[in-house]
């Protein structure tokens, strides 16, 4: 089997890249990013491209799966740059499938597509898709939802599988998410139970969480098997207050939402955090899903709970953990993170995929 993935730097690209080069029924993988690594992987053939401009069907001719996880987060700060990246590359990676007459597309979808749920009842994978639409990320989600619907009815004969992953998080990430989500003034030694005492979150703030490790075991079992269609992915337990201040060893104080989002305004105004309050409302309304389809059809089990998954970002964030590739390591800022400060922060372009 020839597996060619689309992102292959990021988070749960490296996942995915680790999983297939043990699969003995992976015979060639070749691994698609804008900035390759420096370092050899084994077992993976390396190509420079971007989803944006550059050509995709000849580096697609002979696969048998494609796996697209390609995604800009930001610069929040400039929409139509994730938007073209986004929306636009998935659209040139689904015209490439189709034009090389690939048998399989697994797609990286998201939590982050579900229509809001105003109960904490776990919702299918039939829940409507139409996301937050202040926020881009989940704008961009939805609206790609919509390409794979016109994908699948314009090419019946193609298997397509869209992986819903809750957030995603290990060790050697927390630098990348630090990145995205906090920017450069969030202190390591910050992250360490027990400082802070007291941790303000959002009244009635809950979400699931998954290890990395056990979305890309996710991957290699849809694209080992004929499987097809959406596919939550969570591990136990939903993370709630009474969690965060287990993993923090914090007294936790819920604030009202409200108060939080003026504080994420003013600092992403001011160009000292990358992440938008728009993003926070979205969060604050996301579903609780329902992973049984995953773990009947696919077989899939996670092997982390989402606490571990939760402790392993906290404990790479505290050590500033990072990976040997563009998007992961842990020095992208630059020393004394000056390269966040001086592009704006939220204003370049980091992906997530």
């Amino acid at each position: 089997m020839r597996v060619v993935v689309v992102g292959a730097t990021g988070n749960v690209g490296t996942s995915v890249l680790e999983t297939l080069s043990a699969e003995a029924g992976v015979s060639s993988i070749v691994g698609i990013a804008r900035r390759v690594p420096g370092i050899p992987r084994p077992g993976v053939e390396w190509v420079r491209a971007d989803v944006r401009t550059d050509d995709l069907e000849s580096h697609f001719h002979g696969a048998d799966v494609v796996v697209h996880l390609a995604w800009l987060f930001q610069p929040t700060h400039q929409p139509m740059v994730t938007w073209r990246a986004n929306v636009g590359g998935t659209e040139r990676v689904l015209r490439a499938v189709a034009a090389a007459q690939v048998p399989a597309l697994v797609y990286a979808s998201s939590v982050g597509a579900y229509s809001p749920c105003q109960s904490d009842e776990p919702v299918p994978e039939s829940w409507p898709t139409d996301g937050w639409p202040p926020a881009a990320y989940m704008r961009e989600k939805a609206y790609v939802e919509r390409l794979l619907d016109r994908f699948e009815a314009e090419n019946p004969d193609r298997r397509v599988v869209r992986m819903r992953p809750a957030f995603i998080f290990r060790r050697h990430t927390a630098s990348q998410q630090r990145r995205l989500f906090a920017g450069p003034l969030l202190p390591n030694r910050l992250m360490r139970p027990g400082l802070p005492p007291i941790l303000p979150i959002p009244r009635g703030l809950r979400f699931q969480a998954v290890h990395s490790a056990d979305v890309g075991r996710a991957y290699a079992l849809a694209i080992a098997t004929d499987a097809r269609g959406p596919f939550n992915l969570a591990a136990e337990p939903v993370i709630d207050r009474s969690w965060l201040a287990a993993v923090f060893d914090a007294r936790v104080v819920s604030v009202p939402p409200s108060v939080i989002r003026a504080a994420l305004a003013m600092g992403w105004h001011a160009r000292t955090l990358p992440a938008t309050p728009d993003l926070l409302d979205g969060v604050m309304h996301l579903p609780i899903m329902d992973t049984g389809r995953a773990r009947a059809e696919l077989g899939w089990t996670p092997r982390f709970t989402a606490v571990d998954a939760l402790r392993h970002l906290i404990s790479g964030l505290r050590a500033g953990a990072g990976e040997d590739t563009p998007p992961l390591a842990s020095d992208a800022g630059g020393p004394w993170r000056w390269k966040e400060f001086t592009s704006g922060v939220g204003g370049r372009e980091i992906g997530v995929g």
